[in-house]
């Protein structure tokens, strides 16, 4: 029971704290990769507290064992005794309901997102070839629109479609920038990090956290396709190509180069460049390793603690239920008699 609400209280500080404290974090525009991990952990680590917070109620604690014959026996001998009474069977019932709920829901609302994703996508591809034409750039195609925009489509008929306005806006290396900003988000498979995001908003639309690293996430993929673009082509020719497509807008199944927050951009691009050095780099990357693994921590630490402590009541007695009514205590057996 105490690892459970830990484990829930973890993950209810982390839900409303979390988000404040990585938003008014300056790195995350920085290092846009890393800040999508964080916001990723984040969200990790709050769903597999809950999860494990239900297993902990649904299954009571049992000291680790290395031996799998004794392990399993001592995981049913510490089930038994925590059902015997009517509290532990309701407190084990609702550990299985929260359980089954956030992990089900979750995954439910991933997969039905991705599935609606891939229809829109596909019925998207399936208009442009009607009243698209080819480009002399690979895996893309022309649209005939007043308005300069530029967004791909992922999946198995993927695409970078460019409107006719852009094409008379921008100037060579500018549209070299623009592809290669469309390229990395297909290279980097952003559409399935956004996807993951979108799902668990969608699936705890009144979660904080949730409702932030949605909306954080599809600002920093763009980030990171800018940074990508920079590298091949420069900063300026990035942020020039930014200015001209910031009217442009795209379907919502697609990752675009201008719309909300291209000025923003332009705006990170023109500045100096301030990369995250090597000290910050380590201590973020392991508050991101830290965030993932605290809950599997503290749901293994009762059982392990047990394992450690010599003579540990609970340790001791289940063991030796374990190994059945024929075991002896070793050091009993080396002490002289009486």
């Amino acid at each position: 029971m105490i690892v459970a609400l830990v484990l829930a209280g973890y993950a209810a500080t982390l839900a409303l704290a979390g988000p404040r404290a990585l938003r008014r974090s300056s790195w995350t525009t920085r290092a846009p990769r890393l800040a999508i991990g964080a916001w990723q952990a984040l969200s990790v680590s709050v769903l597999s507290s809950l999860v494990l917070a239900g297993l902990a109620l649904a299954a009571p604690t049992a000291p680790f064992s290395t031996n799998l014959a004794v392990l399993l026996r001592m995981c049913l001998i510490a089930i038994e005794r925590g059902y015997a009474t009517p509290g532990g069977a309701g407190a084990a019932l609702a550990g299985l309901v929260l359980t089954t709920t956030v992990a089900g829901w979750s995954l439910w609302c991933l997969a039905t997102g991705l599935a609606r994703s891939a229809r829109e996508r596909a019925r998207h591809v399936q208009a442009l070839s009607l009243v698209a034409r080819a480009s002399e750039h690979p895996d893309t195609v022309v649209l005939d629109h007043g308005t300069p925009a530029a967004y791909c489509l992922s999946g198995r008929h993927r695409r970078v479609v460019l409107t006719s306005a852009a094409l008379a806006a921008l100037d060579k290396p500018q549209l070299r920038a623009v592809l290669a900003h469309e390229e990395a988000h297909l290279a980097g498979h952003h559409h399935l990090v956004v996807a993951a995001a979108a799902a668990l908003h969608r699936a705890f639309p009144r979660v904080p956290l949730f409702v932030q690293a949605h909306r954080e996430i599809a600002r920093l993929v763009e980030l990171v396709a800018d940074d990508v673009a920079a590298r091949r082509h420069g900063r300026f020719p990035v942020a020039a190509a930014m200015v001209t497509m910031a009217a442009g807008q795209a379907p919502s199944v697609a990752l675009s180069a201008g719309g909300a927050g291209a000025l923003e951009r332009v705006r990170r691009l023109v500045g100096p460049a301030h990369p995250l050095g090597p000290g910050a780099l380590l201590a973020s990357f392991a508050i991101v390793v830290a965030l993932l693994f605290a809950p599997m921590l503290a749901a293994a630490s009762p059982a392990l603690a047990a394992a450690r402590i010599p003579g540990f009541p609970a340790a001791t007695a289940i063991s030796r239920a374990a190994m059945g009514p024929n075991c002896h205590d070793p050091g009993m057996a080396a002490r002289p008699p009486r």
